[in-house]
């Protein structure tokens, strides 16, 4: 009988030696053994482990293999809410971000000449959040919409980059990018061709496809990879820069992509993008521009976020991809603010692993710069997610057969003579009753960036206006059962539950009830800036065109759109109505016994709490009424202090602010 001892110090040993060579090869690019050998001690493993079952962890390399296939993903809510970056296509994009960090921070009060960046490769991949507990993995996540994502656990493990069990036994919350290389998007692709089945346009899409198979062998088969680059919560005081947060990260058995470099200036930002630019062709992984992140934390956390992205760090692409195809037709659409725009029908064409039909022609100026023709073969470009536009018409393959295009008269859909304002390029309808403007101006009001009532989609309200049961927002909210059962493929059931979509919908958060207003120029973004300026809509429906240009992130034209939206009559009327009919809220509300407990209340939160994440107590204070700032004043009520609170503490402490801990501000809570 072997000494069971004996075998237990073998398997340690074994799991050791394993996993030192598989951090040396999969995170730093190094081979000091043949994967022969790695092979040959990973067999003798899995076979004492067969063989003695109490000696198996967690984090042994054998727990890689692929289990079982999955019935489905279940659902997980992030700890930490999931952002992504907003573009940059160009040197005149980036420097205006420059501008608008430095302007901000100085309204925060600080004044600098420069701001230092961390630029990283942007991976042309797929987003995945790693939970560790006490060092070993417990979770990872898609970011699904940002607050919801899906478990894909079983998959993830299979990856070699990424470790089971980190160096230290920490808790860390870490973001990476999954990636399939260029070559083994060759292989899978030979594959697919010898199986008769379609190949992959790009790795990120077979990235995004693999990681969400339920069968976690298929997986282990596509060999993908992963590159960490963020740390979102951790148990441990988190660098105070960018850079050493990716050294620490790489301290943990993390794998980080060794080409980050810190710019001192936007200039060092704009010469590594022009580096990258030339040499991205040259790496196995996909590259379509950089990411550059504020390095300095203290700055980052004064930025903080607007409704969709971090105000600290922007993604810089490259240069947009190019195609030709042949412009088919131009059609001309009506939005929902009555702006005639023409669009280009294109012949298919694969550009930027993707297949565009559509462009956007912009206006009849565009056209005639362009002069481009029905039947013209052109060059159409994309830049990242941007709408494809036409570039430029290749004149020299003219046949004399195409057609010169003329904005129509009348509105295509009213029937309304169109106008064109002195000094401006689009054409409108002018008809305030346009069937096309009311319509859109509806589905946008009721869709998901305004009120997301679910089931209320453009067919339904179609269907709902053709009966004329609604013509403008407002009626939506009084819709009863009765109405919408007699109507064609509803029922009683269906109409239940719309109306219950409906009364759900009535409660709406600020941000929200902005968006769906549809004031040229706002989205959802602005919209969150305006929320989060004025605070309520009485407050937003009296500002001033002032005041409207004193809010961040609102240039000239926003500003004069908005007021001038709000100083209409029938806007006015339309959200007199509106607000008889639905309750704003700042923010998500709780409970009505749990609400208002904070307010008036402001909080400032700093260093790592021990259970609490500082974005969910934040979430914490607005669902309770109360404000959130990034920087202690003179107006901070509290400040909810964890440990390495650094010089936020001792400002607090110097303007006599109270300090609580967590479990003080928990007890505020009950």
């Amino acid at each position: 009988m072997e000494d069971l001892r004996k075998v237990e110090e073998r398997v340690k040993k074994l799991r050791e030696v394993i996993n030192y060579h598989r951090e040396l090869y999969h995170v730093y690019d190094k081979q000091e053994i043949s994967e022969e050998a790695l092979d040959s001690l990973k067999y003798e493993l899995a076979t004492l482990e067969q063989k003695y079952p109490q000696f198996i962890t967690p984090d042994s390399p054998t727990q890689r293999v692929a289990g079982k296939p999955l019935d489905k993903f279940e659902k997980v809510k992030h700890k930490v809410p999931q952002w992504s970056f907003n573009d940059a296509f160009s040197e005149e994009d980036i420097r205006d971000f420059d501008t608008r960090v430095k302007r901000f921070l100085e309204k925060e009060g600080v004044s600098l000449r420069e701001v230092a960046y961390d630029c990283e490769l942007k991976i042309d991949g797929f987003k995945i959040v790693l939970e560790y507990e006490k060092g070993l993995l417990k979770t990872a996540a898609t970011r699904g919409d940002g607050v919801i994502g899906e478990n894909v656990t079983a998959n993830v493990r299979t990856i070699e980059s990424i470790p089971l069990r980190l160096k230290e036994d920490v808790d860390i919350i870490a973001e990476g990018e999954i990636w399939m290389g260029k070559k083994g998007l060759e292989r899978i692709n030979k594959e697919q061709i010898k199986k008769g089945e379609e190949p992959f346009a790009n790795p990120r899409n077979l990235a995004a496809g693999t990681i969400r198979q339920l069968d976690p062998k298929i997986v282990a088969e596509r060999k993908l990879e992963n590159f960490a680059y963020d740390i979102s919560e951790a148990s441990f005081p988190v660098p105070d820069n960018q850079i050493d947060e990716l050294k620490r990260l790489q301290s943990l058995g993390f794998k980080v992509n060794k080409n980050f470099r810190l710019c001192k200036n936007i200039d060092e930002v704009i010469s590594y993008w022009k580096e990258w630019q030339k040499k991205a062709e040259k790496e196995d992984y996909w590259i379509d521009g950089v990411v550059l992140k504020v390095n300095d934390r203290h700055y980052q956390e004064l930025l903080g976020y607007t409704g969709k992205a971090p105000r600290f760090g922007i993604a810089f692409k490259f240069r947009a991809e190019q195609a030709t195809t042949i412009l088919e037709d131009i059609k001309v659409q009506v939005g929902r603010t009555g702006v005639l725009t023409p669009v280009a029908h294109l012949k298919p064409v694969q550009i930027a692993g993707s297949t565009v039909s559509r462009a956007t022609l912009h206006n009849e100026d565009e056209i005639k710069r362009l002069d481009a023709r029905i039947g013209d073969t052109v060059i159409l470009q994309k830049a990242g997610d941007v709408i494809p536009n036409i570039l430029s018409v290749i004149k020299d393959l003219r046949t004399g057969k195409e057609k010169i295009f003329k904005m129509p008269k009348d509105c295509p859909v009213c029937g309304t003579p169109v106008i064109r304002m002195e000094g401006e390029v689009a054409y409108k309808c002018p008809n305030k009753k346009c069937f096309a403007k009311e319509r859109r101006k509806i589905y946008y009001f009721a869709g998901k960036s305004g009120f997301n009532i679910d089931g209320l989609g453009p067919k339904i309200i179609d269907l709902l206006a053709d009966n004329e049961l609604i013509s403008s927002p407002v009626d939506i909210f009084e819709l009863k059962e009765e109405d919408v059962e007699a109507l064609p493929r509803m029922g009683e059931k269906s109409a239940e539950n719309l109306i219950e979509a409906i009364n759900k919908a009535k409660k709406v958060a600020l941000p929200k009830f902005i968006t769906s207003l549809g004031i040229d120029g706002v989205g959802e973004e602005t919209a969150y800036d305006l929320a989060k300026h004025f605070g309520d809509i009485d407050k937003l429906r009296k500002a001033t065109l002032e005041d409207l240009r004193g809010v961040y992130g609102i240039g000239e034209v926003t500003a004069e759109s908005v007021f001038n939206w709000l100083s209409d009559a029938s806007n006015k009327k339309l959200l007199d109505e509106l607000l008889e009919r639905v309750r704003i809220t700042k923010e998500a509300e709780v409970a009505t016994s749990e609400r208002g407990k904070l307010s008036g209340k402001t909080f400032v939160f700093t260093g790592t709490m021990p259970t609490l994440g500082r974005d969910e107590g934040k979430q914490m204070v607005r669902d309770n009424g109360g404000d959130v700032s990034e920087s202690v004043s003179p107006k901070t009520d509290y400040l909810v202090a964890g440990e390495s609170a650094g010089s936020k503490y001792d400002k607090a402490v110097k303007l006599g602010v109270k300090v609580i801990s967590e479990t003080e501000f928990l007890k505020l809570l009950k």
